[in-house]
């Protein structure tokens, strides 16, 4: 293996993502914009809402004046309030799922509707019915657990950087690689003294440089946003972002190694990064799923990569701590790279 030839190819391939401007500008803008929207979206909501429809109300008017609507479920903050012209159309938003709970606010009897087929209005109705307790009123022990807080957005931050990482590795390089073979580019890199091994070590190099560099740039311009809560060390947060780029990446020069068709290696990317986005952690947690489905999201790289991260960034984790994921993720990657070079074909 020389290096020589790794370190030209690894400077050709930069330079052609860099002159390409459109994708160099939506590599940044993609992650940024969801981070922002999504920053701005759930900002001071660390917990999940519940949307009650209120009728008779205006929606200029929406006031709890003279209404038989309790104070406390007034003041709950886990409630948000919709304001209703009338039950007519209050219904038919229960119906849809759309709000939880429909409440009459000037009914002496406390009158109110919930969709029997939504757990959330379960939930709320008896948040509701809750709220005509006494004050201060307890009928169980109640323990309280002290920590620092956790965000929604520090939680989803780690998984949102990951998924772009996982797209970008996966189309940049088996999806480039397979285009680069139809073409005929890769015929003309078999007369050189390259060897497929070099070939690959280059195209990876590459995308992880441009993985990281674009995290880096849309990390710092979020936390200048948002101020991340980071408990544990920044450099190893990175360090795993770096190490789950290469295993993506790997897995992305499998598809690369024997591709023919743009269409077929399309549906096989998409065959596998949509399981993993779903399955991986990226927008919603596992826990409470059944057993064989979290199962099978210890399968994917993407997986350990979040999981170690979330206990650095959230939980102050150190490198012993996340130790089994890197073991994970490092394997992966040797196994990925030595499978793709053997079935690496400079033909179409």
């Amino acid at each position: 293996m020389k290096l020589q030839r790794i370190w030209a190819l690894f400077l050709a391939r930069n330079l052609e993502f860099f002159r390409d401007k459109a994708a160099f500008g939506w590599n940044f803008a993609f992650p940024f914009l969801i981070i922002v929207g999504f920053g701005f979206m759930f900002e001071g909501r660390n917990h999940q809402q519940f949307k009650v429809g209120l009728f008779p109300v205006a929606a200029e008017e929406l006031t709890f004046a003279d209404t038989t609507l309790p104070r406390s479920f007034q003041t709950e903050e886990r409630v948000q309030f919709i304001p209703l012209p009338g039950r007519h159309s209050g219904e038919e938003l229960l119906r849809h799922h759309k709000i939880e709970l429909l409440v009459d606010v000037y009914s002496a009897d406390h009158a109110y509707w919930v969709n029997d087929s939504s757990p959330t209005g379960y939930i709320a109705e008896k948040l509701y019915l809750a709220s005509f307790l006494p004050e201060n009123s307890q009928v169980a022990n109640k323990k309280i657990i002290e920590g620092e807080e956790i965000r929604y957005i520090d939680w989803f931050f780690p998984g949102l950087i990951g998924m772009n990482m996982m797209f970008s590795a996966l189309w940049a390089i088996g999806y480039v690689v397979v285009r680069y073979r139809k073409n005929g580019a890769l015929k003309r890199l078999k007369a050189t003294p390259l060897t497929p091994l070099e070939y690959l070590c280059a195209q990876t190099l590459s995308r992880i440089f441009l993985l990281m560099f674009t995290t880096a740039v849309v990390w710092l311009g979020s936390d200048l946003i948002f101020d991340f809560n980071i408990q544990g060390s920044l450099w190893l947060i990175f360090f795993l972002f770096f190490l789950g780029g290469l295993c993506l990446c790997s897995l992305g020069l499998i598809l690369a190694a024997r591709g023919t068709s743009e269409e077929f290696t399309s549906g096989v990317l998409n065959f596998i990064s949509w399981p993993m986005m779903f399955l991986s952690e990226v927008w919603f947690s596992l826990e409470g799923s059944p057993e064989w489905i979290r199962s099978v999201s210890q399968l994917f790289p993407l997986t350990h990569m979040l999981a170690a991260i979330r206990k650095v960034m959230n939980e102050g984790a150190t490198l012993i701590d996340v130790g089994g994921q890197c073991l994970f993720l490092a394997a992966f990657t040797a196994a990925a790279l030595i499978i793709a070079a053997g079935m690496f074909s400079w033909n179409d």
